[in-house]
């Protein structure tokens, strides 16, 4: 999460207004300005936020030094709702789908969210199979024949990034075409949790249309500071009568500490500069005269000095620690990730930079145990088993299989003639698991290899990771540089050095034991005992009485 999310891109400038072009002394006022939506839910949370977070400085002196901030905000249409896009994708790892679908606003934020999620999906070994634009002046017709394409797609696994003034729209098309039902899973970016925690009341059909949607939405830890001033919000709300009562929602929280922010980093700023200066951009000079009046505009001559001082800024607001790194992203980014159920929204984890997917919130991970978990979750259709995430298109593609075209080892694998059959025990082991699916699979063999030598099974691998097949049978090795290509299933032949021997069956009986005694033994087992006997009379007849008397009395009692 860079700076510009921080202001939230509604900060497009802040001037430091005088009189002059040069001025030392402490100015009394600041000008600063905010470009929103003012009818859309993050711009009219905002714009409370912004003028409570104003009135709070100015009227605090110790904050500013006694400068005082002057708020211009200026309407917009351009609604936002764009965080969180990158962060789905270990959403799709953790829950193991392959395939995505994007839908999303074909402009510069939509395109460049959609670009860094294949890119971060493609780190994970996952993909998106196909890329939905949305014209951004588009109509509900034009949703209906997008949804259209979706549904014809393999994948269901649907990411939606677009803006929140047509979220909930996209979704209730979804409803009526069937596809908020069992198998779909529907993710999107932080725009549907905004409006839920915005909108006090949503109509039940649009409440239908959300069922079973993962959402993110920024984490802010509980803090005391963060319950004072939601505390506050319903009287802040209330003077807006034009937009009547509404909820507070996350950027709120960070619009008010974005002020904030703005006010500590403008005292350092002013406590360490001493002269504040301004100068025409010669590259504005050509449009002098113009309704627009741009040769006015001047530069702020100390604006990287000013920069440097907000990215020193190290404080603790409403959303908790606020400091940033070197490069200019926020520390401990963090989400949590939401599951739309009923008429309202449970957290089943928490994603943050550190531990990724957990249970745990971010700021306990020092004092739990983080793990790549989350909690179970409700999905479209009312089912809480996880799609699988895919079905067959209806253009019914067959599943491509790379065989290798062997001329050695045709046990495991055999061609006939220069068909497309194949026998042997790799393929009655495929065919087998086949069989066990609960569905059907269509697929057909492709021979790999000119049938004159045997084919590299490293080459037959890269067409997958190609595209050319999509998966191999065959007697192929796993090593370690192949693991790295393709997934591999569970061994079913053991690779080595084997001793065979015969082996014969034997009858089991009580006596079984005496099996081992052969007639040698016996022998060689009397013997001994005669051996052993004849030494102890030996040793013992002069000395001990029992062997006295008759000879047959001294055998006897050696034999004992």
């Amino acid at each position: 999460m860079n700076i510009s999310r921080i202001l939230f891109m509604w900060f497009c400038n802040w001037l430091l207004i005088t009189t002059g072009t040069s001025v030392s002394k402490r100015p009394d006022v600041v000008n600063i300005g905010a470009i929103l939506s003012f009818n859309s839910s993050i711009g009219k949370v905002a714009k409370v936020a912004l003028e409570a977070a104003v009135e709070d400085v100015n009227s605090n002196p110790v904050v500013l030094s006694g400068t005082k901030l002057k708020l211009a905000m200026q309407d917009t249409k351009l609604s936002g709702g764009f965080l969180g896009i990158v962060e789905v994708a270990d959403i799709v790892r953790y829950y193991e789908w392959q395939d995505v679908i994007a839908i999303y606003v074909d402009d510069d934020h939509g395109r460049n969210g959609v670009a860094a999620l294949g890119d971060k999906l493609a780190d994970n070994r996952c993909k998106i199979s196909y890329k939905a634009p949305l014209n951004p002046k588009l109509s509900r017709e034009d949703i209906t024949k997008t949804l259209v394409k979706v549904a014809l797609m393999e994948s269901r696994v649907i990411i939606l990034h677009i803006y929140a003034t047509w979220g909930l729209e996209v979704l209730d098309v979804a409803l009526n075409m069937g596809m908020m039902g069992s198998g779909y899973v529907w993710i999107t970016t932080d725009w549907l949790s905004t409006i839920l925690d915005t909108e006090s009341s949503l109509p039940l059909d649009a409440m239908e249309s959300t069922q079973g949607v993962l959402t993110l939405r920024m984490h802010t830890p509980d803090s005391e500071l963060k319950r004072k001033f939601v505390s506050r919000w319903s009287n802040l709300t209330a003077a807006q009568s034009d937009n009547g009562l509404f909820g507070l929602n996350s950027y709120g929280l960070y619009a008010y500490d974005t002020v904030m922010l703005l006010a500590q980093a403008l005292d350092a700023f002013l406590s360490q500069r001493e002269n504040i200066s301004f100068s025409n951009d010669p590259s504005l000079s050509e449009f002098r005269g113009g309704n627009l009046h741009f040769d006015n505009m001047s530069i702020f001559d100390e604006g990287n000095h000013l920069l440097n001082s907000i990215l020193q800024v190290n404080i603790t607001g409403v959303t908790g620690q606020i400091k940033f790194t070197s490069n200019g992203n926020l520390i401990h980014p963090a989400y949590e990730v939401i599951n739309v159920v009923g008429k309202g929204m449970r957290t089943i984890g928490y994603w943050s930079n550190s531990s990724r997917l957990s249970v745990v919130p971010p700021e306990k991970l020092n004092t739990g145990t983080p793990s790549d978990h989350l909690y179970g979750v409700i999905w479209p259709g009312q089912t809480t088993q996880k799609p699988r995430g895919w079905v067959f298109s209806s253009n019914g593609r067959q599943l491509r299989v790379g065989v290798p075209n062997l001329i050695s080892f045709r046990q495991f694998v055999l061609r006939v003639g220069s068909s497309d059959i194949f026998h042997g025990y790799c393929i009655d082991v495929f065919n087998a698991a086949v069989e066990l699916l609960p569905y059907a699979l269509p697929y057909k063999f492709i021979p790999f290899g000119d049938g004159h030598s045997n084919p590299i099974k490293t080459d037959l691998l890269y067409k997958i990771t190609t595209g050319d097949f999509d998966a191999a049978v065959g007697d192929i090795t796993i090593t370690t540089n192949r693991t790295k290509m393709v997934d591999f299933t569970q061994p079913y032949i053991e690779s080595g050095l084997v001793v065979v021997a015969p082996v014969r069956k034997l009858n089991s009986s009580a006596w079984a034991f005496l099996r081992p005694f052969t007639p040698m033994m016996w022998s060689v087992t009397g013997i001994f005992f005669l051996v052993v006997g004849a030494v102890i009379w030996i040793l013992e007849r002069r000395t001990n009485d029992d062997f006295q008397g008759p000879p047959r009395k001294q055998f006897v009692t050696t034999v004992w």
